[in-house]
């Protein structure tokens, strides 16, 4: 199934339980989603594909209140709360020559610093997998969703896209790129997975508060799993864990992902929670995932080497 963007399909800037699904699929089937991304203040010039529905969107109305422009929610048939939505992400493409970056006035890492609005395209090489920066840099590309959620808790009513939350949400993950797998606590029926916020590359931080924003065709597989006890966004990599940890206070974003890491692995080896805490001073990295959504993120990532 390929779930396309359109104003039909695409909802901006809010998560609500309530929302209806654009599509259903099975426990454990393929789906394609497209995503666009960005108000039109940010379309470039001449020369660039700009995506016909991303103008579509544009026409059907942009939000008074900032957030994300997400395609979904794809319900997954015989999701109930306290499963876990397994997210592989099978693959992930540019859908357009162009990407953009912007520092806006009051947000970001450092809000006083830059108070002008500063706006750049950035051309992308959707072959090489490269962006050109305006000031002659090639920079690689590694593309992949800011954003992958499912619904919130339906006594949340509706909330904002930008912080993230134990549903997931704007993540802003670097780590999350084709082959790897997110794991989502399910807190409606059907569980509602939506995604966009396409980056075409970003650092750890993301400190401006943007990315190369663009966007993105992604080939996911989503699965129930009933057998995971996660309450909060886990993944894993070919090669690592990761635990996350969403706080407005970085100190506690810390914290809650080192804890959730610490349970991770006493359950994968059986040693002592104190062993446990000695190894993830050993051998684990502890990773800030962004200091612009709010709620920052920080993430603690394990090699799977050191579990068996």
């Amino acid at each position: 199934m390929i779930l396309s963007a359109s104003p039909e399909t695409c909802h901006w800037a809010f998560f609500d339980a309530a929302l209806a699904p654009v599509a259903t699929v099975e426990s454990g089937d393929d789906i394609t989603i497209d995503t666009v991304s960005g108000g039109p203040q940010v379309l470039p010039g001449d020369g660039f594909h700009v995506p016909p529905e991303l103008l579509e969107i544009h026409a059907a109305g942009v939000p008074k209140v900032p957030g994300h422009l997400l395609t979904g929610p794809v319900a997954v048939a015989g999701a109930m709360p306290g499963d876990v939505l397994q997210v592989d992400i099978l693959d992930v493409q540019l859908r357009q020559d162009w990407g953009w970056t912007v520092i806006r006035p009051l947000v970001g890492t450092l809000p006083e610093d830059f108070p002008d609005t500063h706006h750049i395209t950035v051309a992308l090489d959707t072959e090489a997998k490269i962006g050109r920066l305006p000031w002659g840099l090639d920079l690689p590309l590694a593309p992949f969703f800011g954003v992958m959620a499912v619904a919130p808790p339906p006594g949340w009513g509706r909330i904002s896209t930008i912080e993230p939350r134990a549903h997931g949400g704007n993540l802003d993950n670097k780590e999350l790129v084709a082959g790897t797998t997110l794991y989502l606590p399910v807190h409606t029926e059907g569980a509602l997975f939506s995604c966009g916020d396409g980056h075409g590359a970003q650092g750890d931080g993301e400190v401006c508060v943007t990315a190369i924003e663009t966007a993105l065709r992604g080939r996911f597989r989503l699965t129930v799993r009933r057998d995971l006890d996660m309450t909060y966004p886990e993944a894993e990599t070919p090669t690592h864990l990761i635990t996350m940890g969403f706080h407005a206070d970085l100190d506690r974003c810390v914290e809650l992902a080192l804890r959730r890491m610490i349970e991770v692995v006493t359950a994968r080896t059986g040693i002592a929670r104190h062993e446990a805490y000695m190894l993830c001073s050993l051998a684990a990295d502890l990773r800030i995932t962004q200091t612009v959504n709010r709620e920052k993120g920080v993430h603690m990532m394990m090699s799977k080497s050191l579990l068996a």
